[in-house]
């Protein structure tokens, strides 16, 4: 009679995208507050505990896309916000530039993920009532940019 082995878990591949949207805020708000320097904003990140816990490809692309897209992605904000961009809290703004750059150039990710991803992302960094402010803004911009998704839900 063979013996009963123990069952062995699988290692958990790393692949957090909330993690890497955390990142991606993180390295948005010191370009904001620091002139942007991509190269070593991508340098020092890897430094911060978290990078081992996200998505290395998905941090890379997204943080690649907001910054190749920054100057569309103001123009769109600007639309639906009620005060000139340039007094955003850098958090917001941050967050903004993620969730609005998912909802308009990666329809791979459903509008209510983006948006809830920013929310999360507002609750967990920003000011007290601040996630109710970018859940109002990203649902403008999703009924604008996804208006066949945003209408059947």
């Amino acid at each position: 009679m063979s013996e009963i082995q123990p069952i062995k878990k699988k290692k958990k591949l790393v692949n957090n995208r909330r993690k890497s949207r955390e990142l991606v805020m993180k390295s948005i708000y010191r370009g904001i507050l620091n002139q942007f320097d991509i190269n070593q904003i991508k340098k020092d990140i890897k430094d911060d505990p978290d990078y081992l816990k996200a998505d290395e490809v998905f941090y890379g692309d997204l943080f690649d896309g907001v910054i190749s897209h920054i100057d569309q992605l103001n123009d769109e904000i600007s639309i639906f916000i009620d005060r000139p961009i340039s007094k955003l809290s850098p958090i917001e703004h941050s967050i903004l530039y993620i969730a609005v750059y998912e909802l308009i150039y990666n329809a791979s990710i459903p509008y209510r993920v983006a948006i809830n991803e920013g929310v999360e992302l507002a609750k967990t960094f920003g000011g007290v009532e601040g996630y109710k402010y970018i859940n109002g803004v990203l649902d403008k911009v999703a009924e604008k940019r996804r208006p066949l998704e945003f209408s059947k839900n």
